[in-house]
């Protein structure tokens, strides 16, 4: 019971499915980042059937592109968009370890936050807009990826502020189990990336990890640790990458 509940609170925390309410307990949340990836199983499934649904229908690619570009955000509903701005807003700062944790904190939006969510809508139409059949199914692995890098990192490295989301998690969570799960929900999609064309599943699995070695670098050196924001805009960057690299390996075969 205590598991499905764990789950049901991931579920609904994580995305916007409809879900009965459950009690935020220790004992209930204990579980949460082990079904984090479950929520990229759900987006991943529902990006490649809609994406397929509507190439075989003959979709036009602007149109193609804005609903793919909008489905993940519909799907979780922006919980993930809202860190990543945060933390353009932060970093953008240029100000001291202590001044970027107050500005992930500040609950107002700066200018350099809706510079960074115009470039980065703008990036995944442009790049959606590229994206074929072919190239599905390492798409919709790299949103399990993603949050079973992102769920990883929460658990093992060192947080930033002494409260949050993430510490909270963090703290209740069994480590040494939920990281090894966290483990499996990495080397799962990576693995069936991989299984793909080169071209498409090495790109992608190299740019995740590519980003994942940032997000730890930057994490330490700028904040001195993660936060519940820093992983979400973590999360965004890494399924922008498994979108870019998939893309450019697409259009560097095709032009060999």
């Amino acid at each position: 019971m205590v598991i499905l509940q764990s789950l049901i609170i991931a579920l609904s925390m994580y995305s916007k499915i409809p879900l009965p309410q459950v009690p935020w307990t220790e004992e209930n949340t204990r579980h949460v980042m082990c079904f984090f990836p479950i929520v990229g199983v759900v987006t991943g499934g529902c990006v490649w059937g809609a994406g397929t649904l509507l190439l075989r229908n003959g979709c036009g690619t602007l149109l193609f592109a804005a609903v793919m570009t909008l489905l993940p955000i519909m799907i979780n509903g922006g919980i993930h968009m809202d860190g990543l701005l945060d933390t353009i807003d932060a970093l953008s700062s240029y100000g001291d370890r202590e001044r970027k944790l107050k500005i992930l904190k500040d609950s107002h939006t700066g200018a350099f936050a809706v510079i960074g969510a115009c470039c980065y809508f703008t990036a995944c139409l442009g790049l959606w807009s590229e994206v074929t059949e072919g190239m599905l199914p390492t798409v919709a692995c790299g949103y399990v990826l993603s949050r079973g890098l992102s769920g990883f990192a929460v658990l093992t490295f060192p947080s930033a502020s002494e409260k949050g989301l993430a510490r909270t998690f963090k703290e209740g969570t069994r480590r040494l189990h939920a990281a090894a799960l966290l483990i499996f929900f990495v080397l799962l999609p990576a693995a069936v990336m991989l299984t793909e064309p080169l071209q498409f599943g090495g790109m992608a699995v190299a740019g995740a990890a590519g980003v994942f070695l940032y997000y730890r670098v930057m994490s330490w050196r700028k904040f001195g640790g993660i936060t519940g924001d820093l992983a979400g805009y973590f999360l965004q960057l890494c399924e922008l990458a498994v979108l870019g690299c998939v893309v450019t390996g697409g259009l560097l075969w095709k032009s060999c």
